[in-house]
């Protein structure tokens, strides 16, 4: 739910979302002044509205930085028609990128699911079962295969720790530059 808070004399939209595998509150700011604020599961709506004044300065700074960038150039989402035309292209694809990366890491992952997801590009759950974008297959190669490492990854470390960025690294030693690539166009990966 859309949400307003005036941090440092300014008016901001905001939304709050509930995640759970959320530790502590997080803020992320995306292209067009999209403010969104995560909570845990026990998190509250005042808590959020303190983190937000907390951080006002970083958030007002990126909402100035993205005012002048137009819609991003790779967005998740489609139309039910363009999922159901691509959706077998896509889970040939994935699973391809899958089995070339898993000859490196040879880690165990569950069921493999492609979907038309509004925000997301992927994400890994607790059971190890992995879910990407079925539009991965429209992207620039070397991004979609970043994200299929990357959600690969967590199948080992469910985090963003260090360990967690080692592993990526290993095959993908240019990650920090594909990651700045996804942020600069307001896409998502859990």
């Amino acid at each position: 739910m859309e949400r307003r808070i005036t941090l440092k004399g300014q008016e901001i939209q905001y939304e709050v979302r509930v995640s759970a595998r959320s530790r502590r509150i997080g803020i992320t700011v995306h292209p067009g002044a999209a403010v969104i604020v995560s909570i845990p599961p026990r998190g509250s709506i005042l808590a959020a509205e303190r983190f937000l004044h907390i951080q006002a300065d970083w958030v007002l700074r990126q909402i100035k930085k993205f005012e002048n960038i137009t819609a991003p150039k790779y967005t998740p989402g489609g139309t039910a028609a363009d999922y159901k035309a691509r959706k077998s292209e896509a889970r040939k694809f994935v699973r391809e990128r899958l089995k070339y990366f898993n000859e490196f890491y040879r880690v165990k992952y569950g069921v493999i699911s492609i979907r038309n997801q509004k925000t997301r590009w992927g994400s890994c759950s607790i059971d190890r079962n992995l879910s990407f974008n079925y539009k991965l297959v429209t992207l620039p190669i070397r991004i979609a295969d970043y994200i299929i490492v990357h959600e690969l990854c967590h199948t080992q470390e469910f985090n963003h720790s260090p360990r967690f960025w080692a592993l990526v690294s290993k095959a993908m030693p240019d990650y920090q530059k594909i990651r700045k690539q996804l942020r600069g166009n307001g896409m998502e990966i859990e």
